[in-house]
């Protein structure tokens, strides 16, 4: 093989490092794109329940106010993130918000408690339900997308696939890391 067929196996190689890129980044995009369906869910679920506990909560206005004030940055930062899955600085506003989020529908759901009437409620109840579920959901989504960015991390930080990388502007990936320990645990919303 001479000098023009090697030049030939080198560019077929690179092509291909460059491709498994792509399909890698499309990966963990479609990844966070199921996130962000989740989120969306649950977004679309908290005005309905704070509605919902409004009506018996109302000494409570302050927590309503902070769950909704939440939500909204929550939405902001996930329309954010979906913008440029897996941007660093996009990413860990998502995941403040998010954490802000938790604590405050923990909030929420720790005064209901005070609440018979809320508790027995069956819209709340159902929305309860519907909660869990999603988070549940989320859970899942969340793992999804951060086996797809390792897996494209892993390959764009490699030997020679970093050279395609960093020529071709691949960019870092950023998990879904949780910080602090009690967001670890999913909103409790037993009623």
């Amino acid at each position: 093989m001479g000098l023009g067929g090697f030049a030939l196996v080198l560019i077929f190689y690179l092509v291909s490092i460059y491709n498994g890129l792509v399909t890698l980044r499309n990966r963990y995009e479609n990844a966070f794109s199921q996130i962000d369906v989740q989120l969306k869910r649950r977004y679309d679920l908290i005005p309905n329940l704070v509605e919902t506990a409004k009506g018996y909560m109302t000494h409570e206005s302050e927590t309503l106010e902070a769950v909704i004030h939440a939500r909204n940055q929550a939405v902001t930062a996930g329309q954010q993130a979906a913008a440029k899955p897996g941007d660093p600085s996009s990413m860990k506003s998502l995941m403040g918000a998010e954490a802000s989020l938790q604590g405050s529908l923990g909030r929420l759901f720790a005064l209901s408690e005070n609440y018979p009437d809320l508790k027995a409620n069956q819209n709340m109840l159902a929305l309860q339900e519907e909660l869990t579920s999603t988070e549940n959901k989320v859970g899942f989504a969340r793992q999804g997308y951060n086996d797809s960015v390792t897996a494209y991390e892993n390959k764009r930080e490699s030997f020679p696939d970093i050279l395609v990388a960093n020529n071709f502007g691949f960019k870092e990936a950023q998990l879904w890391v949780i910080e602090e320990p009690q967001q670890r645990e999913a909103v409790k919303v037993s009623f």
